[in-house]
């Protein structure tokens, strides 16, 4: 027999020679033994806070160009006409006598009102349903399909407008906000799932920062689209906005996973090192949700009242700045987004500069408690010091920004403040935490550009426009001075 017609392999088995052998697929070596020795851009966590940044700058790119839209979409000239409003003249005579110079839609302040807020109306009847369901089924299909339900929505909006006119607007945008609802909660949960604690200040302070940056992109380029782009201007903003949105949703639920334990992309050093800087100070799994231990904590609610004030401040400046700057500072269009941009701009820079300082002061023990209430300090008292100025600077157009900006900008601090607070609390449970907070901080929200209608309608001026700032003002110093008395930023579930 001949030799070479049979061979063994290692165990001794016999095979037939002259047959080639499939090799066998061996695991891949670990290139890192640590997670320490991985790059900073080669951590899968990285790419993970990435993706949630750039899905927070879509969303608040989707919540607020409609901010700027609806500047050139409204007839100004028609709702200012006494004669109009009196009812002695054709609503649509005027309409169309002023349309070269002015928007297609013949809508009062306080009907705007209404439009800007239709979209939270959505948004927040989601909030604590995901909530609950993050638990049981995850973050990432939550997230990711129910933003590609918002941005679809967006192609509907210039059709809805002109076809079924405030109604049919109030609807769509109604749609987009319910498409949005998962947005903070989902966030939380995978922040969760993927950043350890000495992280978690820079890391949300990056992701909630994508509020801004959307911001940021969102009103000088909803301004630029309003007055240069196609199908007469303000509609093209939502059809390229729309198309943008898309293709993150796709790439969201393409690229992302729900946590490092289900991560087929993550290193296992970098998988070890997040589990077990999560999980090994946790409280061990009840089974259950602490429905009682939440409801009675004085800590959650100092989140709860916080997260309602910075709501409220917020979506004050978000939906009604570009008609302030419109209305009292006169300025156009194409500079009215650029300029309602700085403000955001100043606080996306600072939000991250807060961030870092946060997690070093983490990493030296100091207690978290303390940092959070100090960074919810300069974030929410900041901003009622500025909102309580503005109005006495609007003779100056250079003034005005720069107390906007220095407001809004100390106001990053918030993420480093109660934002994340949820997390302190319970990493299990954040998802659920934040939808409860979202949900009401909403509800409190979209009374702002409502309570601002109402007091400005029919008399624009700036003694009306400081009732709206004062009104906002007092709304975060009550809040700061409540979280700071009730925080905390221990463990709890």
């Amino acid at each position: 027999m001949d030799k070479s017609a049979v061979s063994k392999d290692q165990d001794g088995n016999a095979k037939a020679a002259g047959k080639p052998e499939k090799p066998e697929k061996q695991a891949k070596p670990e290139r890192y033994s640590s997670d320490s020795e991985i790059p900073t851009w080669r951590r899968t966590r990285f790419f993970v806070i990435l993706m949630l940044f750039s899905g927070m700058a879509n969303a608040y790119v989707m919540r607020t160009n409609m901010s700027v839209a609806i500047v050139v979409m409204v007839n100004h000239t028609a709702i200012s006409d006494p004669d109009l409003e009196s009812g002695s003249e054709d609503p649509r005579n005027s309409e169309a006598e002023s349309q070269s110079q002015d928007g297609e839609f013949v809508w009062s302040y306080k009907l705007q009102g209404y439009i800007l807020s239709s979209f939270f109306y959505g948004y927040v009847i989601t909030q604590i349903p995901f909530g609950l369901m993050i638990r049981y089924f995850g973050a990432r299909h939550f997230l990711g399909w129910g933003m590609m339900v918002n941005s679809v929505a967006a192609f509907f909006v210039p059709i809805s407008a002109r076809s079924g006119g405030a109604l049919g607007l109030c609807v769509v945008r109604f749609i987009q906000g319910l498409g949005e609802g998962p947005i903070v909660p989902c966030s939380h949960s995978l922040l969760a799932q993927w950043v350890p604690p000495d992280e978690r200040s820079l890391a949300g302070a990056a992701v909630y920062a994508g509020a801004q940056f959307g911001t940021i992109v969102s009103m000088p380029l909803s301004g630029l689209l309003a007055h240069y782009g196609f199908d007469g201007g303000w509609p093209s903003i939502f059809y390229v906005f729309g198309m943008v949105s898309t293709v993150w949703c796709v790439l969201f639920i393409w690229l992302v996973q729900e946590s490092p334990a289900a991560s087929t992309r993550i290193s296992e050093a970098e998988r070890r090192h997040i589990m077990e800087a999560i999980w090994q100070a946790q409280p061990e799994e009840s089974g259950r949700v602490p429905v009682m231990g939440i409801a009675k904590s004085p800590a959650f609610y100092a989140i709860l009242v916080a997260h309602a004030g910075q709501n409220y401040g917020y979506e004050t400046l978000m939906t009604m700045l570009p008609t302030y700057m419109y209305r009292v500072m006169d300025v156009d269009i194409k500079a009215n987004g650029v300029i309602s941009s700085l403000p955001y701009l100043a606080m996306w820079i600072v939000a991250i500069g807060f961030g870092m300082l946060a997690d070093f002061l983490v990493r030296r023990n100091c207690s978290i408690t303390v940092i959070r209430k100090l960074m919810n300090s300069l974030g929410q008292y900041g901003p009622a010091v500025a909102l309580i100025s503005v109005g006495f600077v609007h003779h100056s157009l250079w003034l005005t920004c720069v107390v906007f900006v220095l407001g809004m900008g100390l106001n990053g601090a918030i993420y480093s403040g109660f934002k994340i607070n949820h997390l302190d609390l319970s990493p299990r449970f954040a998802g659920l935490l934040i939808a409860v907070t979202n949900c009401v901080a909403n509800l409190v929200g979209l009374t702002a550009p409502m309570v601002a209608g109402h007091v400005i309608d029919h008399r624009p001026t700036i003694e009306n426009w400081r009732i709206v700032f004062y009104i906002a003002a007092g709304v975060f110093i009550f809040t700061a001075t409540f979280y700071n008395i009730f925080a905390s930023g221990k463990p709890h579930w």
